[in-house]
């Protein structure tokens, strides 16, 4: 028996691959499928399950493309409704792969149709369980992602503890616990950075499997301190459940160099979204004008996710030259599959065709400090509500990077200088590009964020309530 967690760090996401006999099955996997496909091949083995065990709302699943290139049985739990073939499992119901087999444990909570996957090995024991967005590493999924107008996050919650107490918590304490994401996810609140652990372990250390926990203690605990959900999550849940163009299909249409006369040419004729996915140092310095950063060497897809809006949009990339396959691979993980081609020979070309490029003003956090001592600036803080309390300039604004497009109009106008920041200078660049791209003026990045002014003599507050334009 070979058991496999193929993790990806940028989305924090566990996918698994099992062995047996000559037989594979594969849960929750990535979009791209070759990986999957390649390792069984090498193994001789036929893949013969796609094992979900929800509809994923933080990234697209390949479950579709490796049924239709593999013969694949795609398999859900009970309540999944999907619109493409699939087998709805029972609750209770094994699946025969090679010498080992697999339960199917209903687990509700997270969402209606959560279920977990229990496998037990050549001699019929216990080994381990998938537990998809049920259980993590330190915490729970989240239960407020499938509220419905007859279902309430508390409902939700009631139904997880009752998942966690009759389904997981019964099994042997040696069972190992392989999850669907680690720390860094939005899909949940306080995941631990490793990646898997014994059910026994997780007794002893989870919050929520506390054994002398009630339902209510439960329920306020797993709800409490919640943050709304990226934009894109139900946008990701619907493609999951209907259907989506095949990977291969994205890649075509994505990669597609152009030299800068049909760049230009290609965001002329479109409504076309500039993407620059450069480092944010190097952006800062020139950039093609009205176009947004998000770096992918930064937290990329979630923030895809949430400052871009429309799932469909067409999107034009600017990338570090040699790494446009892999934005365009991560930007279809969320869903974001209408990019239409790159700038061939990245910026470099764009300047030496003499095409215009803009820049925004960058200043060191020492600077910043001397130019404090002239008189009081405008400070603009991109960060969370939660670290800007723990910590943040007297009289910054905070207005938070998850929610520049909708508060927008808060920000400061008229004429002077806006200094913006954020922890370390990723989120603060993003802001001062939007902003930028919408018309502001007189942007002024600190670089290095909070980290570096913290470094200088700068009186630093602390506080429980944030000077916001927003509540999150």
């Amino acid at each position: 028996m070979i058991v496999e967690q193929i993790y990806t760090g940028c989305l924090a996401q566990g996918a698994y691959y099992i062995e047996s006999k000559g037989e594979a099955l594969i849960i929750d996997p990535m979009r791209e499928t070759a990986d999957y496909i390649r390792k069984a091949e090498k193994n001789h083995a036929k893949i013969k399950y796609v094992l979900e065990t929800h509809f994923h709302a933080d990234f697209v699943s390949g479950h579709v493309d490796l049924a239709a290139k593999t013969g694949a049985q795609i398999v859900f739990g009970p309540n999944a409704a999907p619109s493409f073939t699939a087998h709805i499992a029972s609750d209770g119901e094994e699946l025969s792969l090679g010498d080992v087999r697999i339960k199917v444990l209903h687990t509700p909570g997270h969402t209606m149709e959560s279920t977990t996957f229990l496998l037990f090995d050549e001699n019929g024991k216990e080994y381990a369980i998938f537990t998809g967005d049920t259980l993590f590493i330190g915490d729970v999924g989240r239960p407020d992602l499938a509220v419905k107008s007859d279902l309430t996050q508390e409902d939700l919650a009631s139904h997880l503890f009752d998942s966690l107490r009759n389904k997981i918590m019964t099994l042997p304490d040696y069972v190992l616990v392989y999850p669907a994401h680690g720390a860094g996810s939005a899909c949940g609140k306080n995941m631990s950075k490793e990646t898997w652990d014994t059910l026994g372990n997780q007794k002893k250390s989870n919050y929520a499997l506390r054994s002398d926990m009630s339902r209510e203690e439960f329920i306020k605990e797993v709800t409490d301190g919640l943050l709304p959900p990226p934009f894109y999550f139900p946008l990701n849940v619907g493609m999951n459940k209907t259907g989506y163009d095949s990977f291969d299909t994205v890649m075509k249409r994505g990669l597609i160099g152009l030299n800068p006369a049909e760049f230009e040419a290609a965001a002329n004729a479109t409504s076309a979204l500039i993407l620059d996915t450069r480092n944010h140092a190097d952006f800062v310095k020139g950039f093609i004008p009205n176009s947004i950063f998000i770096g992918i060497d930064g937290g990329f897809a979630p923030w895809v996710g949430t400052l871009i809006p429309d799932i469909k949009q067409e999107i034009l990339i600017v990338a570090d030259e040699g790494r446009e396959e892999e934005v365009i691979t991560r930007l279809s993980r969320v869903g974001y599959d209408h990019t239409i081609g790159y700038l061939k020979g990245g910026l470099e070309s764009w300047k030496n065709a003499g095409g215009e490029v803009d820049s925004i003003e960058s200043i060191s956090a020492e600077g910043f400090e001397e130019l404090t001592k002239k008189g009081d600036l405008q400070v603009v803080d991109v960060r969370k509500k939660s670290e800007y309390a723990n910590g943040h300039l007297k009289n910054a604004l905070l207005l938070p990077l998850d929610n520049i497009n909708q508060e927008m109009a808060s920000f400061p106008m008229g004429e002077g200088k806006k200094f913006i920041h954020c922890a370390g200078g990723y989120r603060s660049v993003i802001a001062s590009s939007i902003l930028k791209a919408r018309g502001f003026s007189g942007l002024v990045n600190i670089e290095g964020g909070f980290a570096e002014i913290k470094k200088t003599g700068l009186d630093i507050e602390v506080s429980k309530e944030a000077t916001s334009c927003s509540n999150s």
